[in-house]
């Protein structure tokens, strides 16, 4: 009879919320894998019931302090969708270099701060500094990048405040637009070198088979609109997602878990998907850097998506120093006008971490009568569990120490939004 053993991590740093995770183990063979979120349920989509449509984008912005921009886009086209507004090209334009502002700060904290303290041997992005400042200086830089674009279009880095039914509150300053381009070009060129960084860094061997799920739009790298495709060949709107896709409850999270119907399997949104789905899309030299990091694609190794991650920061660079260059203010007004009816709209949008998916029912006074959203990182949650049983055998022949930092290195490959604040997960392990 083999001796049971445990071992714990009391707090784990660099990833967004509270959680824990237990793991039993009987020999060799997993008998549990509980990847448990503690924290309180927030109840947004109650808090939103009977609030004005106009309040929502406001309102939504507040689940995420890192990702404000995906809730209020996905929020916005939802019920633009309910109500037959159409917004035209000027606000896609903008719509899309505020969400490049997002993407960039938030993958330039995870792979800086977060991630690349793993690969490189430290406990946190602070102490990997003293050896390697560039590298951290160069991350908080584009981080300011990303949160200054979000300043300019949305008017304020978190929980931008000019995002509207129907558009913009006011159209931003065509100086300021303009003035984003030089350190943009920095920025493209500092995103390039980060990928071919990141490309050496050594990867456990592990290589799960899994489904991915990702938008993917007829001719750009997904954001803001598109179809949700997956590896094993799923092709819907956005209106058929119930469908296919199903959050259910477990015992031991006050998160629910999304999974694919009716085969209840786990399946993975997030960089790694739209790179292996969507790669041809890639604007021109963040393609290039893609097709030359030495990955053969599609990969499904989680411990890789860093090098996805940089990737799509070039890309996000790329396109944000396209869509600047371009824009003029435009002569109409920044917003479409509205009138309420009773109307249902869902939409899907591309957040930094993955899928992220609204639905609203709307009455004819202008107040929501019902919503529901599903998080990237809920989508994940069974994926990582499934990832961790599978990764787990390769890692109890180590001590515990190292076998706990390699199970938090698959999670941190996540970059799990546990939720809108930072800190802490607890590992118990059972033997």
């Amino acid at each position: 009879m083999s001796t049971p053993r445990t071992f714990i991590v009391k707090s784990l740093a660099r990833v967004e919320g509270e959680g824990a995770l237990r793991v039993r183990v009987d020999g060799d063979r997993v008998e549990i894998a509980e990847f448990n979120i503690y924290e309180p349920p927030r109840f947004f989509e109650k808090l939103l019931v009977g609030r004005a449509i106009d309040e929502v984008p406001d309102l939504v912005a507040r689940i995420c302090g890192i990702c404000p921009v995906a809730y209020q886009m996905t929020a916005c086209r939802a019920i633009e969708g309910a109500l037959c507004i159409e917004t035209g090209p000027a606000i896609g334009s903008l719509r899309r270099l505020l969400y490049c502002g997002e993407w960039i700060q938030s993958h330039a904290l995870h792979v800086h701060l977060l991630h690349a303290p793993d690969f490189l041997g430290y406990e946190s992005g602070f102490t990997m500094a003293v050896d390697h400042p560039q590298l951290v200086a160069a991350g908080f830089r584009m981080k300011g990048l990303g949160n200054r674009i979000m300043e300019v279009i949305g008017g304020r880095a978190v929980h931008p405040v000019n995002v509207a039914i129907g558009g913009f509150y006011a159209w931003p300053d065509e100086v300021a637009v303009g003035d984003l381009v030089p350190d943009l070009e920095w920025g493209l060129s500092a995103a390039l070198e980060l990928v071919e960084q990141v490309s050496r860094f050594d990867f456990p061997s592990f290589e799960p088979r899994q489904e991915f799920v990702c938008l993917r739009a007829p001719d750009e790298y997904p954001f803001n609109d598109g179809r949700i495709i997956s590896s094993d060949g799923l092709d819907i709107t956005v209106d058929d997602y119930p469908d296919h896709f199903e959050e259910r409850q477990v015992s031991w999270s006050t998160a629910l878990h999304s999974l694919r119907i009716p085969s209840g399997r786990p399946y993975a949104v997030g960089p790694l998907a739209r790179l292996n789905l969507c790669r041809d899309q890639l604007p021109p030299r963040a393609a290039a850097a893609a097709a030359r990091c030495g990955l053969d694609w599609p990969v499904h190794n989680p411990f890789q998506t860093i090098i996805a991650r940089s990737i799509e920061i070039a890309a996000a660079f790329e396109e944000a120093l396209r869509l600047a260059r371009e824009w003029t203010r435009p002569t109409h007004p920044p917003r479409v006008s509205h009138s309420p009816r009773e109307a249902e709209g869902c939409h899907a949008t591309e957040a930094p971490r993955g899928l992220l998916w609204q639905r609203y029912a709307l009455d004819g006074k202008g107040l929501v009568s019902g919503a529901a959203i599903v998080p990237p990182t809920s989508q994940n949650q069974a994926r990582i569990e499934a990832d961790l049983r599978a990764f787990l055998p390769q890692v109890l022949p180590l001590d515990d120490s190292e076998a706990t930092l390699r199970c938090e290195q698959l999670i941190r490959s996540y970059d799990p939004c546990i939720s809108c604040a930072t800190h802490f997960l607890k590992l118990t392990v059972e033997r």
